[in-house]
């Protein structure tokens, strides 16, 4: 079905374009897709998530419940990670419930979302600092300057994510590269203290009963990634999971999976692991919670606010050059 003139179709999928909306990211080129009908995906996704953002935010207020937030200063990055896993389920929601409104909407509403992952990955940064560091990396230099980076990498990831959309026409191999690339490096440098346990400190993880928590966790991370790399199952047989079962639900149902996994670790963790480290680690100061919430937000939505303005500076020719 050829676009029209005013680059819209009946509805564009997360995979268009901008400038373009061309089939929907899980209808491979050359398969017989659908067009009208793929509305219903979105509503589907935005279903999907408001259900996960429901259940995270219930785990959320219960643990709200049960602490003095005032006092118990052990728990605040606790919070912090939990109020950042009910933000990005959100933002996914409404980026796939207002993606067809217009073109330009669209594109902001998912540099909305990518701003929303990052702060969700500083969450786990912040919580990872204060609960699941090993016991010989706490207090070192890298422990020190963990979750500053962390921040770092989030606008870093903002803006290359945000950046890739303006490549999918011209670039759309090296558009995918840097998509994966910014989330999967904050994720990777979050991890480093998971991976430190599980490898290099294996006595250590056998004793921990979160070990096999932050082990699915890692699985779950790792399916997500692949399926949203490989575009499978609909790549064996096209046009067959148009409404059920293509990869980017796949890819959601994983990394809910993934969040969930990941929150009971850390709460294993800071109860299993919270006399020593009352006893040995530095905890983090509200100052640096807040300053590190704080420059997150600014980096994303300065990235996001730029990136959104570019999109009414991009000329209305080179915008539809690709439909012709």
């Amino acid at each position: 079905m050829r676009p029209s003139t005013s680059g819209r179709t009946c509805c564009p999928s997360e995979g268009s374009r901008v400038g373009v909306f061309p089939r929907p990211l899980f209808i491979l080129s050359g398969a017989a897709g659908v067009t009208c009908c793929s509305c219903i995906l979105p509503e589907r996704f935005s279903r999907d998530s408001s259900i996960c953002d429901m259940f995270f935010t219930w785990r959320f207020v219960s643990t709200l419940r049960g602490t003095d937030v005032l006092n118990d200063s052990y728990a605040w990055p606790l919070l912090v990670y939990m109020g950042a896993s009910c933000v990005y389920p959100l933002a996914s929601s409404c980026a796939h419930t207002f993606s067809s409104m217009s073109r330009n909407a669209r594109h902001i509403c998912y540099f909305l979302d990518y701003g929303a992952v990052n702060l969700f990955s500083l969450g786990s940064a912040i919580a990872y600092s204060a609960y699941v560091f090993p016991d010989a990396l706490v207090n070192t230099v890298f422990h020190d300057y963990y979750v500053a980076l962390a921040v770092l990498n989030t606008s870093i990831s903002t803006g290359l994510s945000c950046y890739s959309r303006f490549l999918e026409v011209q670039k759309p191999r090296l558009c995918k590269m840097l998509r994966v690339l910014a989330f999967a490096y904050p994720y990777t440098w979050d991890s480093l203290p998971i991976f430190s346990r599980l490898f290099l400190f294996p006595g250590e993880s056998a004793q921990n009963e979160a070990s096999l928590y932050h082990q699915k966790h890692m699985a779950m991370t790792l399916l997500a990634s692949f399926l949203y790399s490989a575009h499978l199952p609909e790549r064996l047989a096209p046009g067959r999971f148009d409404y059920i079962g293509h990869s980017h639900q796949l890819f959601h149902v994983c990394v809910i999976l993934a969040t969930h996994m990941q929150m009971e670790a850390i709460l294993l963790d800071k109860t299993l692991r919270k006399e020593w480290l009352l006893a040995h680690s530095r905890p983090l100061l509200f100052s640096q919670i807040a300053g590190a919430i704080l420059l997150c937000l600014i980096f994303s939505l300065s990235n996001i606010v730029y990136f959104s303005a570019a999109l009414y500076r991009i000329p209305e020719p080179e915008l539809h050059k690709k439909e012709t």
